[in-house]
């Protein structure tokens, strides 16, 4: 039996412990720069296995180094393991147990299937060539998620190549997505607040009013992805969030917006702020108002090496891994993720594994009701694990 077949064979057996693990995870969430409980679990699992664990970072993130003794490339894995501040809907026999905190983005699956395909490659080490780095990460949801500081510890010496994976409710159980070259958007987020003169609604010639400013703010920022942004280039700029609570009869002295920023040009983002700071003081001079912008540049453009897309794809689909239905080029994706730091560092590949429940229903990543079919855990392991064979050439 080849170590394909081998390492698949093992997988396959292992399968509900890989459940197992997530569904644990799942009842214990913990959010972004709070994850010590949940790195201690992980760490436990490998303390009887022939591999050595680092720390990295300046949060909970760690490495785990599974050395072949032979000579031959470095390959990391990623997987992250923090959850988001979201309530739980769902019924589920595991459902979280931490009041206001789900792993609502499938970080659990994440680390679940990547703990025990380390396991396995672990127990084949010998019959491997080079090296691979396990790379648990924590806080990837909130700027300035913990890649950076992982990097900047050395998470990354020595390596030639890395991969991730990210589950995906919105494709079907079975399909494997990815894309060449730019491939998720960059990210900014920004506060402002507005602050003006408080009165009377009956004598708003007294007042500096922070709402109308805001408003204003607000409807002239439309105009900066369609007046400001080659249609041939993606950005979007939304308002999340206009904290203007108050009286019926009273003019508000001050508002607090916050605001999201998607790019996916590097160029493009220099733009959007730009425009965005333009707008701040106009309305500052047009309504008589102080502002104050707290803007924050984060995750940047996720950029895939197309050599290491065509590798990896090629390795799949010979692979013909029978839980794998399909393999396609999905298009860019939507969200941000902090990979896109590891991507900046090194030649890197960050792929989608479909996590559509059986019914099709819709459980989109962030809701209170985002669900995952199980059924990916084993697809996401196998397909990074036979990725990994290939690369180090068994």
């Amino acid at each position: 039996m080849s170590v394909q077949e081998t390492l698949m064979q093992k997988l396959k057996n292992d399968e509900n412990e890989m459940i197992e693990i997530r569904e644990y995870l799942h009842e214990h969430p913990e959010l972004s720069f709070q994850e010590k409980n949940t790195s201690a679990y992980i760490k436990k699992y490998y303390e009887n296995l022939d591999c050595t664990v680092t720390d990295y970072g300046d949060g909970y993130g760690f490495a785990v180094d599974i050395d072949s003794g032979k000579p031959g490339p470095k390959l990391a894995l990623r997987a992250d393991f923090d959850a988001l501040a979201v309530q739980e809907d769902n019924d589920l026999p595991f459902k979280s147990q931490t009041p206001g905190v789900m792993h609502a983005c499938g970080h659990d699956g994440h680390t679940a299937y990547m703990m025990v395909l380390a396991k396995n490659l672990i127990m084949l080490k010998d019959q491997l060539k080079g090296s691979i780095r396990i790379l648990h990460q924590p806080a990837e949801e909130v700027s300035p998620g913990s890649a950076q500081s992982m990097i900047k510890d050395g998470c990354l010496a020595g390596v030639d190549n890395i991969l991730g994976v990210h589950v995906m409710s919105s494709m079907p159980i079975g399909m494997i997505g990815y894309h060449h070259k730019e491939s998720q958007t960059g990210r900014s987020n920004f506060t402002l607040t507005f602050t003006g003169k408080g009165g009377h609604a009956s004598m708003p010639h007294l007042s500096n009013d922070a709402i109308v400013a805001g408003s204003y703010f607000v409807t002239a920022l439309q105009t900066v992805v369609s007046r400001r942004i080659n249609p041939f280039d993606t950005a979007s700029v939304t308002i999340g969030s206009f904290d203007g609570v108050g009286s019926y009869n009273a003019i508000k002295e001050s508002v607090t917006l916050k605001g999201d920023v998607r790019i996916m040009k590097e160029d493009t983002r220099k733009t959007v702020r730009q425009q965005i700071e333009q707008i701040v003081h106009g309305v500052e001079s047009m309504f008589g108002v102080s502002a104050k912008l707290d803007y924050d540049d984060n995750y940047p453009v996720l950029y895939n090496d197309s050599q290491l897309v065509d590798q990896v794809i090629e390795s799949l689909k010979q692979a013909k891994i029978p839980e794998i239905k399909m393999i396609e080029d999905c298009g860019p994706q939507d969200p941000s993720e902090d990979f896109a730091y590891f991507a900046q560092q090194v030649p890197s590949m960050f792929f989608y594994v479909g996590c559509q429940t059986a019914d099709g229903a819709n459980h989109p990543h962030h809701s209170p009701d985002f669900m995952m079919n199980e059924d990916c855990l084993i697809i996401a392991a196998k397909a990074v694990g036979t990725a990994t064979l290939d690369y180090l050439r068994v």
